[in-house]
């Protein structure tokens, strides 16, 4: 017998949980792409795709994932020969500078490991030593979806300033943006990447890249934005077909338009603030477990450092993959897999885990998550300390 016959519940880092709005939404017969409605609807979506990274200027939407944001980014702000600088907390740090290397660009990675943010003495001292300036770009997550790690991307600015370097300063939110603030004009961010299935909450298969003008002065006329790439008639089009080189993708539209309205209606703030909360409530549970043992832990020690849509915690191995088949096979919610911590030919792989707290996500979700995690925990015979649900339900009454 399973518990686990009912709606099943996706605590994963991307896809995230889908509305019934925004899914109703994408329920329809295709549209008239030529003309009408759609049309107009894109319109507003640009309008809120600005709104939600903080900018008034630039952004481009393509029919990719991540990992063609990543491309679409790297094919606009470089050259081949060009050099990176890319600051590393976690995989998908390095995932972006692999993705740069193979298409030509000189990379040069600082790693900080997938435990700490940026340390800013070490950008200074590397931007220091380039004094022929041959850095064009800065490249760094705000927010890495493997280590939860979050960097202070104002301080990153304000460091890159005072060390008086032009280089342009590249943001993958990816697993943060619509979850944790970002203000793109304000903190002097020239370039950011993001995509559909995590805090804007529609299904995979949308990529984002917002740019300054900066940028789009810095990197006119590079030699790797191949027609499909270019962000120039895609953020400034002459015709509609334009927006996305070809036949727009319709229904996702469709999910999105949704789904910015839904952000719109609860307001920014509140949004950050709710994945704040679920995030603090998440990490209080964690500090209790791992009260007599030291297996169980979080991944990032200092609160501040925390992405506030995914949280990576240890639970030692073989436990944490045992407790991941266990909640999903006797209680249909499906946990994240630890991501970059070890190969999966180490047995260390099995001792590492990524709770989801990000986009249509609220209290008794969130909750529910962690007393589904404490009964396996049970279940399986895991040592753990105890409070832990007492501890989050505080977090979430706001004591």
């Amino acid at each position: 017998m399973s518990l686990a016959n009912g709606r099943p519940y996706l605590a994963i880092p991307g896809p995230s949980v889908m509305p019934d709005r925004v899914l109703a939404a994408m329920h329809r017969p295709a549209p008239n792409i030529y003309e009408g409605p759609l049309h107009d609807m894109v319109a507003t979506i640009t309008r809120d795709l600005r709104w939600v990274a903080g900018t008034s200027q630039n952004v481009a939407i393509y029919i990719v994932n991540g990992h063609g944001a990543w491309e679409a980014a790297n094919a606009n702000l470089f050259s081949r020969g060009d050099k990176a600088l890319v600051l590393a907390t976690g995989r998908f740090g390095i995932g972006w500078s692999e993705s740069a290397r193979r298409m030509g660009v000189e990379v040069e990675v600082l790693d900080f490991g997938n435990h700490s943010p940026v340390d800013m003495d070490r950008l200074a001292a590397a931007l220091a030593a380039d004094k022929a300036h041959k850095i064009k770009a800065v490249l760094v997550t705000q927010v890495d979806t493997a280590t939860s790690v979050k960097n202070d991307i104002a301080g990153l600015r304000a460091v890159m300033d005072a060390a008086g370097h032009p280089a342009l300063l590249a943001v993958d939110a990816i697993a943060s943006m619509g979850c944790d603030a970002f203000h793109m004009d304000e903190w002097g961010v020239d370039l950011v990447v993001a995509a559909s299935q995590k805090g804007l909450m529609t299904p995979p298969g949308l990529g984002f890249v917002w740019f300054s003008d900066r940028a789009k002065e810095r990197c006119r006329g590079g030699d790797l934005a191949t027609p499909y790439w270019d962000w120039t008639p895609r953020a400034a089009p002459d015709e509609f077909w334009q927006y996305f080189c070809g036949t727009a993708p319709t229904h996702h539209l469709f999910g999105l338009h949704e789904a910015l309205t839904m952000v719109r209606e609860e307001g920014l703030d509140a949004v950050w603030a709710r994945h704040a909360r679920l995030a603090r409530a998440v990490w209080a549970a964690f500090d209790a477990w791992g009260q007599g043992n030291a297996d169980i832990a979080l991944n990032i020690a200092d609160p501040a450092y925390r992405g506030h849509s995914v949280t990576a915690a240890r639970l030692g191995a073989p436990h944490a993959t045992a407790l991941r088949r266990w909640t999903e096979a006797e209680a249909g919610v499906t946990l994240g897999i630890g991501l970059g911590m070890a190969a999966p030919s180490d047995p260390a792989y099995h001792g590492f885990l990524r709770v989801a707290h990000m986009g249509h996500v609220n209290a008794h979700m969130t909750l529910g998550v962690l007393a589904v995690m404490e009964a396996g925990m049970r279940a399986l015979g895991i040592p753990h300390g105890p409070g832990a649900l007492v501890a989050a339900a505080e977090v979430v009454a706001g004591r």
